[in-house]
């Protein structure tokens, strides 16, 4: 018999591989007889520059047909804030027209200065045709010669053309274009007259239905994109290649000069005073204050590392192919509703290494360390987005459905992964015993506190992102295509490597300088590439992008602190893994008393 639990994995295992918009279309769907019915569906409008602060199609007063059904969605589709309808008129298979009216409407005054609104905010409007995008402008500003806002003049397009290209019976690809003639004049606040209408041209192609989609993964692949994208990766692994070698070389010199160094002193008198990192050798693996909530970061943070690997294979594999409504934000519900076992057995393991004792309030801590200050970001953006009536705004019916989620799989998972840490009774490998009383910490210069040496280690694991980041942002918060994702992931893989190598760097620094409190340290100078990326949506906001108004700006600056802290978890996990295996092998490495 199957538990709810059980069937609920089941149903995410179902969603995730076989959701509408998560795969390729069969070879057998999409064929269509002359004057076949091809679904349309009209999707939502917005501002152009506010990507987030989207409505309903029909909230706008264009003509709505008679019985107007919404289409069913996926998790990740209404996520996204795809809310898609029956359009205003049908484009059957073949089937051409030339300057047919669909619809005269007589727009009343608030309906004038409604859509006078949306021209002025250059909104924008999205179709499906046979799960093929579509973009439109709804109308425009005439500015020539005119610099006061009160002469601007503002026309509604009424007048949309089709060009479909086919191949056999098959649709391969469709483009909408806004007749410039054919306008309606929005300026005054007076009844107006429209007559919305439609034009189709059918066109043959020999285009294969397979490839329809590159269209536009070819946009991010242009070659003056690619250039940049490549000098992305040539600046990032010469930064690496000069850290690691750097830092090789000199910890490499300095280690051995060292272990010659405690070598000598171990052969010479027995009372001559220890110095440098060997003399605090019983006070380095003593273990961190606040250990519960040190074992909850790291179990979270390891938890959003494999999150994030399982993200870079599914795109590598060609999962989240352009225009694949929804498939990102199903997977990233999924895969971290499935991974929460990991957090749990990483933190309640790692606790009881430390010898911590309450291991279940550890697991609850562990459990909303990265979800409690998500939830509370959402429920005020999601508040913010019902008062602005958006897409955004999650339906009462998919947020019991991610509560459930969490409920019936997050937590159980988390759970039997705490069990199973606690269980495991690994023991904490230290190579040197830790003595009974804590050495004084020597008096240090300031730049050798902790918040200089976080801006140090973040910055150069930043320098090696940064370049690449404008591209990402400009997907997520912008309307741009990305789909490089191998070169995504080898920039990853050397933010990994630079944030291991500097975070050991300044770990050995601090040892040296007697100074046995490195656990909160490495950690801390891990995840500090996290406030840096926060720094740069600052940049991003106010000098690359055209973002306005407090909904976009909430949700902008939200949830990018929630990435951000994200972030700060996963490489500090990072930081502090390498940093513990570097302190293991040099301890390991000399004789201590």
């Amino acid at each position: 018999m199957r538990t709810p639990t059980t069937t609920l994995l089941l149903f995410l295992g179902a969603l995730l591989f076989s959701a509408p918009g998560t795969v390729r279309s069969d070879a057998s769907d999409h064929r269509y007889k002359e004057g076949d019915s091809v679904p349309l569906y009209a999707n939502k409008v917005g501002p152009f520059h506010n990507p987030s602060e989207t409505y309903r199609y029909f909230d706008l007063p264009f003509c709505v047909p008679e019985g107007v059904k919404d289409k069913k969605e996926a998790l990740g589709e209404v996520l996204n804030g795809d809310r898609l309808v029956s359009a205003p008129y049908k484009l059957n298979f073949r089937d051409e027209k030339d300057s047919e009216t669909y619809c005269k409407k007589k727009l009343s005054r608030g309906e004038v200065e409604q859509f006078r609104r949306a021209v002025e905010k250059d909104y924008y409007f999205q179709m499906y045709y046979d799960d093929l995008p579509i973009w439109g402008f709804i109308g425009k500003v005439e500015k020539e010669g005119k610099s006061d806002p009160t002469e601007f003049k503002y026309y509604l397009y009424k007048h949309i053309q089709f060009e479909i290209l086919y191949n056999k019976d098959r649709v391969i690809e469709i483009n909408a274009r806004m007749d410039p003639h054919s306008l309606v004049d929005l300026t005054e606040d007076k009844e107006v007259d429209a007559e919305f209408m439609v034009t189709v041209k059918w066109k043959e192609t020999e285009t294969e239905f397979e490839k329809r989609m590159d269209k536009y993964a070819m946009s991010s692949s242009l070659p003056h994109h690619l250039e940049i994208h490549w000098f992305s990766i040539i600046n990032s692994c010469v930064t690496v290649l000069l850290l690691t070698g750097f830092l090789a070389t000199i910890l490499m010199r300095v280690l051995k000069n060292d272990f010659m160094k405690y070598a000598q002193d171990e052969e010479a008198a027995d009372d001559q005073e220890e110095t440098g990192w060997k003399y605090i050798h019983g006070d380095v693996f003593r273990f961190p204050k606040h250990k519960s909530l040190f074992a909850a970061s790291l179990g979270s943070g390891t938890q959003l590392f494999t999150l994030t690997i399982f993200i870079f294979m599914l795109s590598l594999v060609g999962v989240f192919y352009p225009y694949n409504r929804g498939a990102l934000f199903t997977a990233l519900v999924v895969i971290y509703a499935l991974t929460s076992g990991i957090a749990g057995y990483t933190a309640s393991s790692f606790y009881c290494q430390l010898e911590g004792k309450n291991w279940v309030r550890n697991l609850l801590l562990t459990g909303g360390l990265f979800c409690g200050p998500l939830f509370l970001t959402f429920c005020f953006l999601n508040t913010v987005a019902i008062a602005y009536s958006a897409t955004a705004a999650l339906p009462f019916g998919t947020i019991v459905v991610i509560v459930l989620i969490w409920t019936l799989v997050t937590s159980p998972l988390l759970v039997l992964g705490g069990i199973a840490g606690k269980n495991s009774k690994a023991e904490f490998q230290a190579p040197v015993r830790t003595t009974k009383y804590p050495r004084e910490i020597p008096l240090l210069p300031w730049y050798r506190s902790a918040i200089p040496q976080m801006a140090m280690a973040g910055f150069l694991p930043f320098s090696a992102i940064y370049i690449e980041l404008y591209y990402i942002f400009a997907s997520v918060w912008g309307h741009r295509i990305y789909t490089i994702y191998s070169i995504l992931f080898i920039v990853f893989i050397i933010l990994l490597i630079v944030t291991a190598f500097i975070t050991v760097a300044l770990t050995y620094f601090q040892l040296a300088a007697e100074d046995h409190e490195w656990w909160w340290r490495s950690f801390l100078c891990g995840g500090s590439t996290g406030f840096f990326i926060y720094a740069y949506c600052l940049y991003y906001y106010y000098a690359r992008s055209d973002m306005s108004g407090f909904m976009q700006t909430s949700f902008f600056f939200g949830y990018m602190a929630c990435i951000c802290y994200g972030f700060f978890l996963m490489l500090g996990t990072v930081g502090f893994r390498a940093s513990l295996l570097f302190v293991r092998h040099i301890y390991r490495s000399i004789k201590c008393e």
